[in-house]
């Protein structure tokens, strides 16, 4: 049966049985035959019963279309693959199996761990196992740039075929040629701050150049994130760009721009900032002695500071700190010949009662004492200077209500090498709880180091005799699940078996020293080293 005979069916169909009669079949003989064989007594149904004759026919005499070009397979992973337990590991956790239960690790918080040591220790994973770590780093941004490396030529292969792995394109760290323009062109903001923050980190005349081309027409709210990039590798080479930032129509912007230029050793601002700062605060016969602006005037303002404090705070005490926090903290030990800690322990006054009076040793400065020390400490923290942030944290408080250290003390804290923060943080805790020391402990480098681990597990100890429950330490126990060393796993075992049973504390230490041993088992198997 041609397909003239096909057409000549659709045609009696479309114009009815009552006005065309049933088409003569042709073809084969053996189709003519089974077409004679259709009971014309109704002719509708005639009609269908040939139409399906037809098609059957139709179907069967197809001829194969050509085979599609076979895919290219993904390129070569030189890497070598994990081992069997690292690999089984990494199933467990892509699974989440434990997550949820009251006495095993909670999966989803270890696994970045992982993914960060096994990238590290260059480790490719099972080829099985690469679907599961896309499908668990789309859903969960922040494992993006460690399983995106993971994953290697497989991943970027797979995502090329599947849309919902498309990020894996536009995430830093992809290969291939095109990763970058894809990154920077078409990628989510967030894939973009990460993108130039790698750059930056790789090349930072690179980053700069990535940035100042598409400037313009970034949306305020971005500009202020990429500025923010920029703190790594900033160098003479940038200070143009952010001097022209000042004039940005976004005072948030205009007020980065001003903070990064602060942190720029030698900038036109840094320097412009000393000249006021010098004539605000003098040193005259062994006391400090402050002169706040009268006013904000439109260099001032230029240079990033708000006429008016977002926290309704003075005027005169928000300009003195605005200039001090962006003033090089050279400035202080050049012009007075002092170290910091010399500084930080003259007397303070305001010039302005002093006029005729001798500055004598008594004097206490009032609030520009702590004006002048709360600036400092922003200036310490801003340009990362560890001899500052020594002298304005001192000695760990010996106890608990101790006066307050100048600035935020976990901010200080992070300049210091990760050594002294461990040692100085430990030593808080010997006589504080551990909720008072949480933004310290996030301060500190991970895992923690031994000494510092063993002050927490002492804390924990004293917050359970003391009463306290488990959750008002949720924090600084999420914490510590993730960075105690896993050595102190028996010390906290103990502390669960010597716990009233069935108690939170129990569970909790139950809990804990679980959660180290799987992690000690899940480095182990990563390194190689013995438990």
């Amino acid at each position: 049966m041609s397909s003239d005979y096909w057409d000549q069916l659709q045609s009696t169909a479309l114009l009815g049985t009552d006005r065309r009669p049933l088409p003569e079949p042709d073809g084969p003989p053996a189709l003519q035959a089974a077409a004679a064989g259709v009971d014309r007594t109704d002719p509708a149904t005639a009609l269908l019963e040939l139409a399906a004759l037809t098609a059957v026919r139709r179907r069967a005499g197809l001829l194969p279309l050509p085979a599609p070009a076979p895919e290219p397979p993904a390129g070569d992973d030189e890497r070598p693959e994990l081992p069997a337990a690292a690999a089984r590991r990494l199933a467990v956790l892509l699974a989440g199996r434990a997550a949820g239960t009251t006495t095993q690790p909670n999966l989803a918080e270890l696994l970045p761990q992982w993914l960060s040591l096994a990238r590290e220790r260059g480790y490719r994973p099972p080829a099985a196992q690469v679907p599961a770590l896309l499908e668990a780093a789309r859903a969960r941004g922040e494992l993006r740039g460690d399983a995106v490396a993971l994953a290697g030529p497989l991943g970027r292969w797979l995502a090329e075929r599947n849309p919902q792995w498309r990020y894996v394109l536009r995430t830093a760290g992809a290969e291939g040629p095109t990763g970058t323009d894809l990154v920077w062109q078409q990628g989510l903001f967030a894939e973009r701050v990460t993108h130039l923050t790698r750059v930056r980190r790789r090349d930072p005349a690179a980053a700069l150049a990535l940035l100042a081309g598409t400037w313009p027409s970034e949306r305020a709210e971005d500009r202020l994130l990429f500025l923010d990039a920029l703190q790594e590798g900033l160098s003479p080479a940038d200070e143009p760009f952010l001097e022209a930032a000042l004039t940005d129509r976004s005072r948030n912007v205009r007020a980065t721009a001003a903070e990064l230029l602060s942190t720029l050793p030698g900038s036109a601002l840094g320097r412009r900032m000393a000249e006021r700062a010098q004539a605000a605060v003098r040193l005259v016969d062994g006391v400090l002695l402050v002169t706040p602006p009268t006013a904000c005037d439109a260099a001032m303002q230029h240079d990033g500071i708000p006429p008016k404090s977002p926290t309704g705070r003075g005027e005169q005490a928000w300009w003195l700190g605005e200039v001090l926090a962006a003033t090089p903290l050279s400035c202080w030990t050049h012009s007075f010949g002092l170290p910091p800690g010399r500084l930080l322990a003259l007397p303070v006054a305001d010039a302005r009662t002093q006029v005729g009076a001798h500055a004598g040793p008594a004097a206490d400065g009032g609030p520009w004492r702590d004006e002048l020390h709360e600036a400092w400490a922003r200036a310490a923290v801003r340009q990362g200077d560890a001899s500052w942030a020594r002298a304005l944290l001192g000695p760990p408080p010996r106890r608990a209500g101790s006066p307050a250290v100048a600035g935020a003390p976990a901010r200080l804290l992070a300049v210091l090498p990760p050594p002294e923060r461990a040692l100085w943080t430990a030593a808080f805790l010997r006589t504080h709880g551990p909720g008072d020391a949480f933004q310290l402990l996030g301060a500190c480098a991970t895992p923690w180091t031994p000494p510092l681990s063993t002050a927490v597990v002492a804390a924990l100890e004293r917050a359970a005799t003391a009463g306290s429950y488990p959750w008002n330490h949720s924090g600084v126990l999420g914490l510590t699940e993730r960075s105690l060393a896993p050595a102190t796993a028996p010390a906290v075992a103990a502390l669960a078996a010597d716990a009233a049973p069935d108690t939170a504390w129990a569970e909790t230490f139950a809990r804990l020293a679980g959660t180290l041993r799987f992690r000690a088992e899940m480095l182990a198997e990563l390194t190689g080293e013995e438990i």
